[in-house]
Parts: structure tokens; sequence; C-alpha cells
């Protein structure tokens, strides 16, 4: 599913791909480290009760149709508007993910700064995050996956960039959805999304109003990732794809200036969490949304209409 160079330049990433036909990848997240050590966890971890330590992020097509700009992944590497390949068994994927997880973190065992405790249930990995990158919803069996997820007591979390209307309309619902919201308006999304497909805003705004018809059997969510001096700009379109959408939650992160992106933006377009916190505001009055709950180690804000019980899921 890619070529051997791209395949080596990920591995040395600490990416492990998984599967025989290797279109899916693992790599752990930097929070689940900083977690096993006690030392800090992943936002979605205070926003929603997700464990850092048993939570494996991973992917099941590395490629995608946009080339965002501020993606850390090289560009070049990744374009690919589907997956068409019917791919791998999804239990394979499961059980192969889970495995590469527990070969990753094995070096934790041995830090005396590891929780001992955190190293032992992150054996048994509970949460799924469809997050690493790429376009997990073109895996051709991604219902499957999701539903064998769930037989197991696990929960997964699918992020997509908003280019497969066709998928979303029969997409089994996962334990939270999230789209990528990068762009109030249609230059804009052309110039930081860079999609392959001549439609992309047309698409994504499809993908909006799918995703307000799914709300109804699962969480959803927003992801704008601020781009400082790009994308910070008219509030009325993004009011307008809210109102679109209307997500469960919308998540501000501020962009980080590492990997690929480093190419196409600069250490200045980095906002603080002042600015970002700033931009939320702004986003709340206009759509009548309230600041939740933020943390600003991560530079991020969730804002709802309202909190309700369960926000934070148990999964004790």
């Amino acid at each position: 599913m890619v070529t051997e160079t791209v395949k080596k330049d990920l591995e040395k990433q600490q990416y492990r791909f998984v599967g025989d036909k290797e279109h899916s990848a693992v790599k752990v997240c930097h929070y689940t480290k900083k977690s096993l050590k006690d030392e800090d966890f992943c936002y979605k971890q205070k926003f929603y009760g997700i464990k850092s330590h048993r939570c494996v992020q991973m992917t099941t097509s590395i490629g995608c149709a946009n080339a965002c700009m501020f993606c850390w992944r090289d560009p070049i590497t990744h374009p690919q508007k589907e997956l068409h390949d019917i791919g791998d068994d999804p239990s394979q994927i499961i059980e192969d993910s889970m495995s590469a997880q527990r070969k990753l973190i094995l070096g934790f065992k041995g830090n005396e700064k590891t929780s001992m405790k955190k190293y032992e249930e992150a054996q048994e990995p509970i949460h799924f995050a469809l997050s690493l990158v790429g376009e997990s919803i073109t895996y051709p069996r991604i219902n499957e996956l999701i539903r064998e997820i769930k037989a197991r007591g696990k929960t997964s979390f699918l992020v997509t960039r908003g280019q497969h209307p066709d998928k979303m309309e029969i997409l089994e619902p996962p334990t939270q959805l999230y789209i990528s919201v990068d762009a109030p308006n249609k230059e804009l999304f052309n110039k930081i999304d860079r999609p392959f497909f001549k439609d992309g805003w047309e698409r994504l705004n499809r993908c909006l109003e799918i995703l307000k018809t799914i709300k109804e059997k699962t969480r959803t969510v927003f992801r704008i990732t601020l781009i400082k001096g790009m994308n910070d700009c008219d509030l009325e379109g993004y009011a307008q794809l809210i109102e679109k959408g209307d997500p469960t939650f919308i998540e501000v992160k501020g962009y980080m200036h590492v990997g690929g992106s480093m190419q196409f933006l600069k250490e200045e377009n980095m906002p603080n969490f002042e600015e970002i916190r700033e931009f939320s505001e702004k986003i709340c009055r206009i759509t009548g949304r309230k600041i939740i709950d933020s943390k600003e180690e991560s530079n991020v804000v969730l804002i709802m209409k309202e909190d309700f019980e369960g926000r934070i899921m148990s999964f004790d």
C-alpha cells in the first residue's frame, strides 16, 4: 500500500505497520508515554475520560485525500484519494495493533519512572484512536472494524477530514466521531487543506450535513487547528459551518510547528493559549456556545452548547 522508501522513513519515526497488506499503522502517542511515567496525560482524558496509557493511536489507511499545510507528515508520502483494496481482516488489524503497541512500550518496563500499575493496564488497550495519519474512513471494512471494537467492549474515536460523504452516510457510529474543520471558507480551505479532490470544499460541506444526522447516534466533534495569521479569521464563516454540522463538541487546538508542516508554515504561526482562548470566546459569542473546559499545556479549548453528565466517560 506504500512504497518501501516511505515505509522505511515512517518506521524510523517509530510507526509500525500492521496486517499483511500494511495499509494500517500504529505509533505510540506522546501522551501515552507521558502517562506511563505519571508526567502528563492527553487533553482527551481531561475532556472525555479517555485513558492515555490505554489508548492505541492508529490508522487503517496511511493515504489521505488532503495535503494539509499544518500536518506533521510529509505530504508527498501519502497522496491517496481512496483505499481501493478490500484490505486486511478487521480482527487482524485490532490484534496486530495491540501487539505492536505492547512491543513499542516494552522499554518502559525497565524505566524506574514508569508506573507499573499503568504499564500492566496498558497491556490491554481499551481505546482505539483512529487519528494517527491518513483517512481511516476509506478502509472498505471500517464498519466491521468499529463493530468489532464495540463487541470487544472497547471504544473507537474516528477522525475524518471530511472528503468522503459517501462513506460518512453509511458509517457505523464510533464512540466519538471527529471532523477536521480547518478553514472558514473555500478560498482558505483550498490554501490550507490542499485537497486532491477538485470539489473538496463541497465534499466537506456535505460531510457536515451528514454529521448533523449522525449526532443522533454518537458524540460528534469539530476539530479546528488554529493557525495564527491564517485561519483565525472569518468568524461568520465558522459560524455557518458550525450551524451546518451542529457538533456536540468543538475543539480549538493550536497549530504546532513540527514535522512536514515546517516546509509551509513558520514558528510565528503557532498561537499561544491566550490567543486560542480569545478566538474561542469569539466563536462562542457568535454561535451561542460556551467554553466548558481547556488544557493550557496542550493549547486546546473545549466548546459546547451545554455541558452534560457523561461527557467524561467512565471506563473502570
